[in-house]
C-alpha cells in the first residue's frame, strides 16, 4: 500500500526538470535579492506593491512603491519595455503580488515574484527600512 506521499506517483525526472526550471523564470527569493543588492549587481527594479501607507511603515531596502492598483500604462511609461521588475507584497498569504505581475506582464514588461514577500524577508533576518518598523509579531497586512 503506497504512503500519502507516493500515492500519487511523482513526476518523471524530465518533467521535474521542466517544472522547476520554469518556476525559476517566474520567481526569485529574498536571499537572491539581498545578495544582488550586497554585490551591487542589481539588474532589476524592486517593487513593493502594497499601499503607500504600508510601504512607509516598513519595506525592503532599495524597493520603490508602486501599489498594484496604480500599475497602468501611463504610470509605467518612464520605464524601458525591457525592464525587469521584481515584485513583492506582504507575504505568501497575499495575491496582490500576482495581480501586480499580471498587470506588468500585460503591459509587456518582464516580471518575477520575490517569493515570501515581506514576511519571507523578515524570516531570513534581513533588515527593513521605514518609519515605523513593527516587531515581527505584529506582522504585515496586504493593503494592496
Amino acid at each position: 500500500m503506497p504512503g500519502l506521499i507516493s500515492e500519487v506517483p511523482p513526476a518523471t525526472p524530465s518533467e521535474s526538470l521542466q517544472h522547476f526550471s520554469r518556476r525559476l523564470a517566474f520567481e526569485t527569493d529574498c536571499s537572491d535579492v539581498h545578495q544582488s543588492q550586497k554585490t551591487g549587481n542589481v539588474d532589476y527594479v524592486l517593487v513593493d506593491v502594497r499601499s503607500d501607507e504600508a510601504f512607509l511603515k516598513a519595506h525592503v531596502p532599495g524597493a520603490i512603491n508602486i501599489p498594484t492598483r496604480t500599475i497602468t500604462q501611463e504610470r509605467m511609461a518612464d520605464y524601458p519595455i525591457n525592464t525587469l521588475f521584481v515584485v513583492y507584497c506582504a507575504g505568501p498569504h497575499c495575491n496582490g503580488v500576482h495581480r501586480a505581475a499580471v498587470r506588468l506582464a500585460g503591459l509587456g514588461f518582464l516580471v518575477k515574484e520575490m517569493i515570501g514577500g515581506l514576511t519571507g524577508w523578515i524570516d531570513e533576518g534581513l533588515p527593513l527600512q521605514g518609519e515605523n518598523i513593527p516587531a515581527p509579531v505584529d506582522g504585515f497586512s496586504c493593503e494592496c
